[in-house]
Parts: structure tokens; C-alpha cells; sequence
């Protein structure tokens, strides 16, 4: 475990350990075992893990190109369809002719239900269309209580379809001379150090939905950045070293 651990930051252990008692929990019963709503990262742990064993992953978030999904963990002789990863899509329906509303208004109004962020994922909004992932275990409390986003009144209904979470992400290689967060987010805002730096301290970096002070804490493939008003960027790979031993790293910026 010691040696595993060294792959993941310390802050990730307790993650990692749990990631592990699901494996056993699939080993011991022999049975797929399914999980809350999780973040690229997590999900990248989940995976990383996994290959380790027997078992396969699947993910689903209920869109294509979700950033929050469910996972599966499951032994050879199961097929994983939708269903399995029990998760409900609902549309919200409400004046539109009258009233905006945004992701951050849906966003609030179900985290002031009580809700674990865990057990709903991407609200996705299109024009006046919005729709919401969640766990089928909650479709009953959302059903009953989930009926206004700040003073306009909503209700929810089954999509005709789905709409496509799909972001699109603007593609770049940068190179560095080490994975240090200020020394990355330099990079990617196109700042001096001392303002990345400035960035951080003051709280406007996020790394994988998490705030983050610690300037040298390491950034690793697949993580979430994200830099208020400048954006957010996947490290989609880390490609190796230049001749001066610099890092080379392949960037998405989301554009959409």
C-alpha cells in the first residue's frame, strides 16, 4: 500500500483507501459494485486501481461527455448496461419566456436541499434547456422538494432526449521545468511567477474542485485545473522531458 500511495498525493490517501475497500468488497461478494457521482480525477484513481486487479470499470454520468459520473467495478462474468449504474435524468421545465435561469442557480438550489454533492452530476444547460443527472435513490426526495430555482417555479419531467455535456477543449503543449502548481499555472495564464503565485494565494486556483494554497503541491495527468476568470484546463498527458530535462505536457483548455 506504502508503494501505491507514493503514486497519489497524501490529501488522496483516504480516497485511495476506499477505492480499495470497494475492490475487496467486489472480490469478497463477487458482485459489481457501483459508485457515487465522481470527479475526472477520482474517476482516474478509480481506474488506475482497478487495472491493478481483476476487475473492469465502466463510468457513465447519464450524458456523453459528462465530467461527473457513476463507475462500475465489476468481475469478468458481468455485462454493465445504462441501468446498472442507477442514475436518473430529469429536465427542468419552467417559465423561460420569463425568467434565466443558470447553472449556478440550479446548482445552489439543489445543494440547499440537503443534498450530497456526490449523489447528482452534471447539470447541463442548452439555451433555455437544462438537465439534470442524479441518483435514482434521491429521485423521490428531488421529485417531492426540488420545485423552485431562486423565485421561478419549476417541475420536472423526463427528456424526450439528452442533451451532450461534451465540452470542447482547445488543445496545447506547453513545457516547463517542473510540475509545480505556480510554476504550471504561470504557464497555462501566461503570467509572471510572482502573479501565479498572487493567484494562489489569494485562492482563485482550484485543482480538481478543490482549492489549493500550497504552491508547490505537484499537478499529475488528469487533473482538473481550474483559474478564476482565465478558465479551466484537463492535463490530458504528461509526454516526457525535453533534452534540458523540462517537462513536456499536453493541455485541453475548455472552450465550451
Amino acid at each position: 500500500m506504502e508503494q501505491l500511495f507514493q503514486h497519489f498525493r497524501k490529501e488522496e490517501q483516504p480516497f485511495i483507501e476506499q477505492v480499495e475497500d470497494w475492490l475487496r468488497q467486489v472480490d469478497d461478494y463477487y458482485t459489481p459494485y457501483v459508485t457515487d457521482f465522481l470527479n475526472p480525477r477520482e474517476r482516474y484513481i478509480v481506474e488506475t486501481l482497478t487495472n491493478r486487479s481483476s476487475f473492469s470499470v465502466q463510468e457513465d454520468g447519464g450524458f456523453d461527455g459528462a465530467e461527473r459520473a457513476r463507475m462500475i467495478i465489476y468481475p469478468a462474468y458481468v455485462e454493465p448496461t445504462r441501468e446498472d449504474f442507477q442514475l436518473t435524468v430529469r429536465e427542468i421545465q419552467y417559465a423561460s419566456k420569463f425568467v434565466t435561469i443558470e447553472h449556478p442557480d440550479v446548482l445552489g438550489a439543489m445543494m440547499s436541499l440537503g443534498l450530497d454533492r456526490s449523489k447528482f452530476g452534471d447539470i447541463v444547460v442548452q439555451d433555455d434547456r437544462i438537465q439534470i443527472a442524479y441518483a435514482n435513490e434521491i429521485d423521490s426526495y428531488v421529485q417531492a422538494n426540488f420545485v423552485e430555482v431562486g423565485s421561478a417555479t419549476i417541475r420536472l419531467k423526463e427528456p424526450n432526449e439528452r442533451l451532450c455535456a461534451q465540452v470542447t477543449l482547445h488543445e496545447e503543449v506547453v513545457i516547463v521545468s517542473s510540475l509545480r502548481l505556480d510554476v504550471i499555472v504561470t504557464a497555462l495564464a501566461r503570467l509572471g511567477r510572482q502573479k501565479a503565485q498572487q493567484l494562489i494565494e489569494r485562492e482563485r486556483v482550484k485543482l480538481n474542485f478543490q482549492t489549493v494554497t500550497d504552491q508547490a503541491e505537484p499537478v499529475q495527468l488528469g487533473d482538473l485545473l481550474s483559474i478564476r476568470t482565465l478558465g479551466r484546463f484537463h492535463i490530458l498527458e504528461i509526454e516526457g522531458r525535453t533534452k534540458k530535462e523540462k517537462w513536456i505536457i499536453r493541455v485541453g483548455k475548455v472552450i465550451s
